[in-house]
């Protein structure tokens, strides 16, 4: 539905379903030898009970210049996936693993922009905020830290640690 409304100068890039997530902590590039000290910080299960997610709502980011990247926004579930992100920050500090400046932003990300006319970034952004997908829940009960590899083809990824989440006790 959004691909037959985009005008054809915006060159993007979807993601395929097998690629398709959801990033609750970026790491970001880490030295080999200090993989195994990430994995251990993180191993331990999260005091967060399983909860559902929701998605729903499409938007671009960023909010202002050339569009770069379509996402499908979360609408249950946020509090649940802040609290991941504050934990996993707080198990990353003492490694000394940066943190991202900006706000945690819970999303899908559908496109990436590869090019775009600047006529078109207007067009693409009122085509964006028209399409109303389908709702969509889906249970968490365990996050994954993958291994992003970038190809020409875009990155791959794969998965390298389940993070499980345990009912409060």
């Amino acid at each position: 539905m959004l691909q037959q409304r985009l005008d054809p100068a915006v060159r993007l890039r979807w993601v395929s379903d097998s690629q398709m997530h959801l990033t609750v902590r970026f790491i970001g590039h880490v030295a080999d030898g200090t993989v195994p000290a990430v994995l251990t910080a993180l191993a331990p299960p999260l005091s967060v009970e399983p909860f559902e997610v929701e998605f729903n709502g499409c938007g671009v980011f960023p909010k202002s210049g050339p569009p770069r990247v379509i996402w499908v926004g979360v609408s249950r579930g946020l509090e649940q996936l802040q609290t991941m992100h504050e934990e996993f920050n707080r198990r990353l500090s003492p490694l000394l693993v940066p943190t991202d400046d900006r706000p945690f932003s819970a999303h899908l990300t559908l496109a990436r922009i590869k090019d775009i006319r600047s006529h078109a970034g207007r067009q693409l952004r009122e085509s964006v905020r028209d399409v109303h997908p389908r709702s969509v829940r889906c249970r968490v009960d365990a996050a994954t830290v993958f291994r992003s590899e970038l190809s020409p083809h875009g990155p791959r990824y794969s998965g390298l640690l389940q993070v499980l989440l345990t009912p409060h006790r």
